[in-house]
């Protein structure tokens, strides 16, 4: 289904904003506003085979004030994408949101994450190493669930991880979601729709880390060849707010 029409669908329907918690104001956007994408604040990632795909530039766009990712099959090949803020935009703490309709097909995830460019360097040390914080991670094999997720120490035999599955209230296949993180020097605390879901205590990075947008492709979402393709994910914005 044409991305436009998957919008329009979604506006007839119900659709949830939401707001950075108190005291906080706005640091960094980007609401896709053009024609293609903004590479003063992106870049494109991993282009090449990643898992059971081929990222590639052509499957990130920007059209009518939204980002959209997807998911393409093409002879026997299988394309997606992925982008991120790495040497454009990196910080540390504040509050991350996303607001996003989630793709419909098995297959495929998509995610909302930070990361950081050292992880695992300081073994122990997760504060000066950085962590992947992952703010959301949707499979459509599992319709109403959200994982909220740290992974700290690299992914080798000292890999270490947080990790939270949530069922979505209200959810929705032509429904925009927020998926929100208020990370500070103590806590990571997740939010659905403006409420909170989840709250970690461990693995608190304190260094700079940059925003991913992905679409992955892999065994882990179920089996691609069952899904109808092309599938998307579409964004209409990305917001940090930092506290005043």
């Amino acid at each position: 289904m044409n991305y436009i029409l998957i919008i329009l669908i979604s506006i007839l329907g119900y659709s949830l904003n939401a707001q950075a918690p108190n005291g906080y104001k706005l640091f960094w956007e980007d609401n896709f506003e053009g024609q293609s994408l903004d590479l003063n604040k992106w870049k494109y990632r991993n282009l090449g085979k990643r898992r059971d795909a081929f990222n590639v530039e052509a499957m990130a766009t920007v059209q009518k004030g939204y980002l959209a990712l997807r998911t393409e099959q093409k002879n026997d090949t299988i394309f997606s994408s992925i982008i991120s803020t790495q040497g454009k935009f990196e910080t540390t703490y504040g509050y991350f949101e996303v607001r996003c309709l989630l793709q419909n097909e098995e297959g495929h995830w998509s995610a909302f994450w930070l990361q950081s460019n050292i992880l695992g360097k300081y073994i122990g040390d997760v504060a000066k190493s950085g962590a992947e914080i992952d703010i959301y991670e949707f499979l459509p094999l599992h319709k109403n669930e959200i994982h909220h997720t740290i992974h700290y120490d690299g992914y080798g035999k000292d890999h270490k991880s947080e990790h939270k599955k949530v069922k979505m209230r209200k959810f929705d296949s032509y429904q925009f979601h927020t998926f929100g993180l208020e990370w500070t020097p103590e806590s990571y605390t997740y939010y659905i729709d403006g409420k909170p879901t989840a709250t970690f205590k461990k693995g608190i990075s304190q260094r700079d880390q940059y925003i991913i947008l992905s679409l992955e492709v892999g065994d882990w979402a179920g089996n691609i060849n069952n899904a109808k393709l092309p599938d998307y994910l579409i964004v209409d914005y990305v917001k940090v707010y930092k506290k005043e």
